[in-house]
């Protein structure tokens, strides 16, 4: 690397803002393309630092050197024009497991800049792992992928459906061994979610336990905390133990504080985070920049109970109000989707409540006849004081939570969204530290040490943006609609999206944690 020029956030943008924003990199094809260089563009590396004017050369597949250079016979020119190039953004918590294998171009998370998914989310894996990695193999996607472990995926296997209690010793021990196959395979650690089944009946002594197993194979853990709402310090107190007890690096899965009487209490609960890290414990969180989550109906009843009454209306007046709580999916009445709870009240005579509470039993009986789930919802119950906080921190990185077929607007719009809101519009962030949060801290929190970064050595998964376009478009109606500003996306060298077209590459490879050795 050499003569680097910095040049200041607002100084970039500002160069870029003057600009014409029909702009796009020119390409000049040299015959044979030994190599690739991307020539003058604004080099923004995923380390922090500030942007610099400069150019890359990328040979097979990884980045050769960084820097003023000049082209070489063989190279494969491409003409940034000025524009922001960065690290390949990562989606440290994907559900695109559910569908990458139909769609291999990836076009949801490709189209904002992203070239790994991290699947295996909120304790629910695809099992057995080999099996999942042969296919992907046989039919490799435009991004690459790796994989956790789930614990729930565990314990269904283990427990079946007499899940709803707590495991026994000899059940506990079964899950280990199949968690210990699993990172066999390659899984770069072990997931939960336990506001969902069958892990919400797992006691803390359980997911421990199997904590242990991968900290003891020197992976990591990533939950979907116990409690994002009622009994959510409790929740954070769980996780933090696991990372005090075992050593292991932990992960909050998508941070939030989701109920109206912890809203406002971001900075507390960074302080809490922030003394568990001065303890030694390795803690951190990822983050999607919306205000609506998107799950299934039972989440919203820790007991299960939706006869309940008095549990469903807490529910609808503290964590999910009728008015911004839409179905994304009710497969006894179709034609329910995209409804919101008061809608669908209205529709059927009856107050909030009361549809609730026969939409829940509906759902039920479809997926006890099915065996399958039958709802989704999107609730609105965070703020946006709240999210910006906790983006803030600077052990929060970004990530979807989103499939690549999705009817939630994370799935399309994310990393375009923090680029252009919380960068661009606000200045909450500055780009070197939004592109950090996208990549190379991504690629610390996960434990990968050749991407997220621009240097010679690494990987050359890349994206060039044009800062003063780039900008998200997906809503709620119109959930698929693709970003703005995303101009060239390379994934190993081989470029998989060029300016609004997934090309017919599909260079993605599977990330394996190497694991030289697995504990008895």
């Amino acid at each position: 690397m050499t003569n680097r020029i910095p040049i200041t956030t607002t100084l970039a943008i500002a160069l870029l803002l003057t600009m014409s924003c029909s702009r796009e990199a020119r390409i000049v094809e040299t015959q044979p393309a030994e190599s690739l260089l991307i020539h003058n563009v604004t080099i923004v590396d995923g380390t922090g630092s500030p942007g610099y004017s400069g150019d890359v050369r990328i040979r097979e597949q990884r980045i050769e050197a960084v820097g003023q250079l000049t082209a070489e016979a063989g190279d494969s020119i491409v003409d940034g024009n000025g524009m922001v190039l960065a690290p390949g953004f990562i989606d440290s918590h994907s559900h695109a497991d559910s569908d990458i294998l139909q769609h291999r171009d990836a076009r949801a998370v490709v189209s904002q800049g992203v070239t790994t998914v991290v699947v295996g989310s909120d304790g629910d894996s695809p099992y057995p792992l080999a099996d999942f990695y042969a296919d992907f193999d046989k039919t490799p996607a435009t991004v690459n992928i790796t994989a956790y472990a789930g614990h729930n995926t565990l314990r269904a296997k283990v427990m079946g459906k007499d899940f709803r209690r707590h495991a026994t010793a000899d059940e506990i021990a079964r899950m280990q061994q199949l968690l210990r196959q699993e990172l066999a395979s390659g899984a770069i650690g072990f997931s939960s979610g336990l506001e969902y089944d069958p892990g919400i009946y797992s006691d803390p002594a359980e997911v421990l336990a199997l904590a242990q197993v991968a900290a003891d194979a020197g992976t990591r853990y990533m939950s979907h905390i116990r409690s994002e709402d009622r009994w959510f310090h409790e929740a954070i107190d769980e996780i933090i133990n696991i990372g005090r007890v075992t050593g292991m690096p932990v992960q909050i899965s998508h941070i939030k504080l989701a109920m109206k009487s912890l809203w406002g209490q971001a900075p507390q609960l960074l302080a809490t985070l922030d003394a568990a890290r001065k303890e030694g414990i390795d803690i951190s969180a990822d983050i999607y920049p919306y205000e609506y989550w998107q799950s299934n109906m039972m989440v919203l009843l820790p007991k299960r109970d939706y006869n309940d009454r008095e549990a469903v209306a807490y529910a609808l007046d503290q964590i999910a109000p009728p008015d911004s709580l839409w179905m994304t999916q009710f497969d006894p009445q179709p034609e329910y989707v995209g409804m919101t709870l008061t809608e669908i009240a209205a529709a059927r005579q009856v107050d909030a409540v009361t549809a609730f509470m026969q939409l829940a039993a509906e759902s039920d009986a479809m997926e006890q006849s099915t065996g399958t789930g039958a709802d989704a919802i999107i609730a609105t119950g965070m703020i946006e004081d709240d999210i910006r906080q906790l983006l803030s921190w600077p052990e929060t990185n970004v990530c979807t939570d989103g499939g690549l077929v999705d009817l939630h607007p994370r799935s399309y719009g994310t990393f375009t969204k923090i680029l252009a809101r919380y960068v661009r519009d606000e200045g909450l962030l500055s780009l070197e530290q939004a592109v950090h949060k996208m990549t190379g801290l991504t690629a610390r929190h996960l434990g990968f040490s050749d991407r997220g970064v621009i240097r010679a050595g690494a990987i050359a998964d890349l994206v060039l943006f044009d800062a003063a376009t780039v900008g998200d478009r997906a809503t709620p109606k119109a959930p698929d609609l693709v970003s703005t500003g995303i101009l060239s996306v390379w994934v190993a060298g081989k470029k998989v999206y060029d300016n609004g077209v997934v090309t017919d590459a599909r260079p993605g490879k599977i990330i394996k944690r190497a694991i030289p050795s697995m504990p008895d």
